[in-house]
């Protein structure tokens, strides 16, 4: 099957029957048509639609080298410099359709896969794995599968001296393999959209490589067998697009995955019980490269998307001619202008890796990746000090359907607009930087590659400050 269209990802899904928690029930029936996951199943089968659009097929699908048919582009291994332009132009056509609101659009792991793919030999090792990656992708790819993926651990006692007693697993493990199989019992958490996606991945938790038992690395269907998801509490206050512009449409949903005695089939895991090859996993695939890029795509399209709030704001309430005014919008122009300089930057000094695969230059992603934690929450405090109280006086669609109507025509009016425009551009500042899901985004955002603390020390430690210092002694000593 070639590129998928929405009403296929949505009857995939319907069918799927994954074993999904939420609010202490089981979900059974359409989860497509469920409360808290209708909107993002809908929002993602928009961006399937749109791959096919014929405007944009070109652009958003390639030709697969196996069948020929039309498969997604975020599938493709990028051979040159002009390869990477248009993933990230890809990319960034998927981030308008959200505002840059869903992290795990499926090109995010369609990423994941295809780096991790095209350096099927480095899972060669003492396993012989490597052609299950290679299977696993061209599966994924000639059927335009989505994944979910989980690597973190659950945050029982983050010291250092800390180990799980082995008899009851906390963190997941390989308790028991056979000759078809092994077995996972415990707990990973925070799968974004959790069951709702065909399959879901599992890679080496960090800080577990010196017991062999957490070193495991395989994809299964999200309906596996004795595999669970727990959802947290949804942030889709109602299905209204106009009072929750956002949350209604764009709501994720994180979900903690519980392995009880899960089976994972050999043919669907590629690394096990290799403790180096864990440790040199991301560096010797550039996964984190790749994954980095397509995360600054999408990043740097969700901050156009605050600069353009901002400046809506500004007109709708004429408040454009106050200087502190354009001094915050400048802030959000800054931070716009300085991640496209740092993803421009990493493609125009991409270099081929073992592989083949043309990666886009670590350093400036990885200064962008420390950088948009940091500018986020600055873009979310400038939207509420512009909006000051008008983010607060939102009346729902509702109120305007009532008899009060003439009233918040008269008093809730902007400056060259009507009262229901000037609420509705409010609600969507509401819900950008206020609301439940708002909450959840900064979080979100200030953790997506993990402790920015750990990431600093990582770009410091590979960071080759050496011509630097040659420099300053060149100086010295001329």
């Amino acid at each position: 099957m070639p590129a998928i269209n929405g009403a296929q990802l949505k009857e995939r899904i319907r069918n799927l029957n994954s074993n999904i928690w939420f609010d202490g029930h089981k979900v059974t029936g359409d989860i497509t048509a469920h409360p808290a996951f209708k909107g993002v199943i809908s929002s993602k089968a928009r961006l399937y639609d749109f791959q096919l659009e014929k405007e944009k097929l070109e652009l958003m699908t390639y030709r697969s080298p196996s069948t020929g048919d039309r498969v997604g582009r975020s599938f493709q291994h990028p051979i040159k410099k002009e390869d990477l332009e248009i993933r990230r132009l890809a990319t960034q056509e998927w981030a308008k359709l959200t505002g840059g609101m869903m992290g795990r659009t499926p090109d995010y792991m369609n990423t994941a896969l295809m780096a991790l793919s095209a350096s099927a030999h480095f899972f060669e090792g003492k396993n012989k794995l490597g052609l299950n990656i290679k299977s696993i992708y061209e599966n994924a790819r000639e059927n335009d599968l989505t994944l979910s993926h989980t690597y973190v651990t659950p945050q029982v006692n983050r010291s250092l001296g800390y180990l799980e007693d082995k008899a009851q697993p906390i963190s997941a493990r390989a308790v028991k393999e056979s000759s078809e199989g092994i077995f996972i019992k415990g707990a990973r958490l925070l799968a974004t959209q959790g069951g709702i996606t065909d399959e879901l991945m599992v890679l080496p938790a960090g800080g577990k490589f010196i017991e062999e038992d957490y070193v495991y690395a395989f994809s299964i269907p999200s309906s596996a067998e004795n595999l669970k998801f727990v959802s947290r509490e949804s942030f889709v206050y109602n299905e209204s697009h106009f009072d929750h512009p956002l949350g209604s449409r764009f709501e994720e949903m994180d979900t903690i995955v519980i392995f009880d005695n899960t089976f994972v089939p050999w043919e669907r895991v590629f690394l096990y019980k290799d403790i180096n090859a864990a440790i040199q996993l991301f560096n010797e695939t550039n996964f984190n490269s790749f994954l980095y890029h397509q995360a600054l795509s999408r990043q740097l399209t969700k901050s156009q998307f605050f600069l353009g709030t901002a400046q809506l704001i500004t007109e709708m309430i004429g408040i454009g001619e106050y200087h502190h005014v354009k001094e915050k919008i400048s802030e959000i122009i800054c931070g716009v202008e300085l991640l496209k300089g740092l993803l421009l930057s990493s493609e125009m000094q991409a270099e081929q890796n073992k592989a083949g695969l043309m990666v886009p230059d670590a350093n400036p992603l990885s200064a962008a990746s420390l950088m948009f934690p940091k500018l986020y929450p600055r873009f979310v405090e400038i939207l509420q000090i512009l909006g000051a109280s008008g983010t607060i006086t939102i009346p729902t669609s509702n109120d305007f359907n009532s008899e009060v109507r003439t009233d918040l025509d008269l008093y809730l009016q902007g400056a060259d607009a009507g009262a229901e425009e000037r609420v509705q551009l409010f609600r969507l500042v509401w819900d950008m930087c206020s609301s439940a899901f708002a909450g959840r985004e900064t979080i979100y955002e200030r953790f997506f590659f993990g402790d920015p603390a750990r990431l600093s020390v990582g770009l410091y430690n590979k960071y080759d400050k050496t011509p630097y210092m040659v420099m300053v002694n060149d100086l010295l000593n001329s």
